[in-house]
């Protein structure tokens, strides 16, 4: 009896504990949500424009119809109403990213928020409360749209949305609201004034506005099963800004800080620290291609944790993904006629265009918390197992293609590409998870001279001996493994 209700025990005591947890969270929430129903300046708006903004779409969507009926474009029509469905619903959800905005900065700068940062709750806490606090408003508002906009349709034209449309959008809403208020929620968190958050929203409202144009086109070719791709993505976005809005947010640093200062001489100087350093604690050395080969890249892969695995099992789902697609939908790849052809790009144009892939998933992947630096393994894996694929559904040998007519150049190219990603996402996540006992800064000037180490030393060598093997062995080697 006793073994089996310990067990029993520690979950209540883990269940109560949880419970008491969530309560203060949301006291937190509660005392935020009342304070802004309180103010009208900020309630009227969006109610009005909430309940005007769906008639105003219906109303547009009548006169589209029409014109577009005129020119026999028929099919535009009537892509027009779910496409409007879906901006009822952002619509209103970009009220959030002011409320969100002010959650911590605003509070501060009319100091009031001594008294909140002085409970007893923990940092989670205030946090989660306040994110909450941002986002159920503008999300209400945005599900009163999108029901306003569908009675209207259906007693003015009548429209009924099908549930493989109504429901994504549903969720699209919910998780762009919650990556606009995360995101938000982070920016009033690390900014001493209103004025700096919002400059700083322009990195929020950038990325949604280019999200919103690709989900139109998808809307408007009526591909609706792509949109669950969209709220798999934003799923991920959501726990990944979460995650670094927990860890970033400290109420004392929040009190202490006065204004924003960055030491570019202090920072160039410990980027050059960990630069010439195996071990960010250990001691300087020269900088050799022995020493990283033998010491500075294992430290690197032992250093980037996460990053290793996920870089390793995207890499595993694209080559699935090619070789399933090569299956089911082959192409005749043209090797029978590789004797004799003339290479279609020379090999500078091949390091330009893998230096660019590489160049470009590094940068973008600061902004995208390392979502973009997963997207190079995964196609090159999947174009790799794709062509494999495809050949040994029109008679060749995939292992002849693959060590004839990939390895020998891949190796390299593979290897620093993988690398080179590996490094870049963690160069773009490390705020989400940054080095213990160390601030956000020095995480990610460490991440950054690891990342300057693989593509100065590794990468761009790589991809250099990759595309002259390429261009001078590779067809050779493929050609007489194919009997051309």
């Amino acid at each position: 009896m006793t073994t089996v209700s310990m067990p029993i025990q520690h979950s209540r005591s883990w269940m109560a504990h949880s419970r008491a947890w969530l309560a203060g969270a949301l006291s937190v929430t509660r005392r935020e949500v009342r304070d802004t129903l309180r103010d009208w300046r900020i309630v009227a708006p969006i109610v009005i424009l909430t309940l005007v903004f769906p008639v105003i779409m219906n109303f547009t969507a009548s006169i589209a119809q029409d014109f577009v009926r005129r020119y026999g474009a028929q099919i535009i029509g009537e892509r027009i109403i779910p496409f409007l469905l879906m901006i009822v619903g952002f619509f209103p959800i970009s009220f959030s990213l002011v409320v969100a905005l002010e959650t911590f900065v605003g509070e501060r700068e009319r100091k009031s928020i001594e008294a909140l940062l002085c409970t007893p709750l923990s940092n989670g806490q205030l946090y989660l409360g306040k994110m909450l606090a941002a986002t159920i408003p503008s999300l209400s508002a945005a599900y009163l749209g999108i029901s306003v906009y569908l009675v209207a349709l259906r007693v003015f034209r009548g429209w009924i949305a099908p549930p493989e449309l109504l429901v994504p959008i549903v969720l699209l809403t919910t998780c762009e609201a919650i990556v606009m208020v995360s995101g938000a929620v982070v920016v009033s968190s690390q900014t001493t004034s209103t004025r700096a958050a919002n400059l700083l929203a322009s990195f929020i409202i950038v990325p949604m506005a280019l999200l919103v144009q690709a989900v139109s086109v998808v809307m408007f070719w009526g591909a609706y099963g792509v949109l669950w791709g969209f709220v798999a993505g934003l799923v991920v976005i959501d726990l990944l800004l979460i995650r670094m809005g927990v860890r970033l947010f400290d109420r004392e640093e929040l009190l202490g800080r006065e204004f924003d200062k960055v030491d570019f001489k202090r920072r160039w100087s410990t980027l050059k620290r960990f630069f010439a350093r195996v071990d960010p604690d250990g001691d300087a050395a020269r900088v050799t291609l022995r020493r990283v080969y033998r010491r500075d890249v294992p430290a690197i892969l032992g250093r980037a944790g996460g990053a290793l695995w996920v870089v390793m099992i995207v890499t595993l789902v694209g080559a699935a993904g090619g070789w399933l697609m090569g299956q089911a939908e082959p192409v005749d790849l043209g090797f029978h006629a590789c004797a004799g052809s003339a290479p279609l790009l020379t090999s500078g144009q091949i390091l330009g265009n893998n230096l660019r892939a590489v160049l470009l998933s590094g940068m973008i992947g600061i902004f995208t918390l390392g979502a973009l630096p997963v997207v190079v393994p995964l196609v090159n894996a999947g174009l790799i197992a794709y062509a494999l694929a495809s050949a040994s559904t029109h008679g060749y040998d995939p292992l002849a293609l693959l060590f004839a007519g990939i390895l020998p150049h891949g190796i390299f190219e593979l290897t620093g590409v993988w690398l080179a990603s590996i490094a870049a996402l963690r160069l773009g996540a490390v705020v989400t998870g940054g080095r213990p006992g160390a601030t956000l800064g020095e995480s990610w000037l460490l991440a950054l001279a690891d990342y300057l180490k693989v593509l100065i030393f590794v990468a761009i060598p790589f991809l250099i001996v990759a595309s002259l093997i390429e261009i001078y062995v590779t067809p050779a080697l493929l050609c007489a493994a194919l009997g051309g």
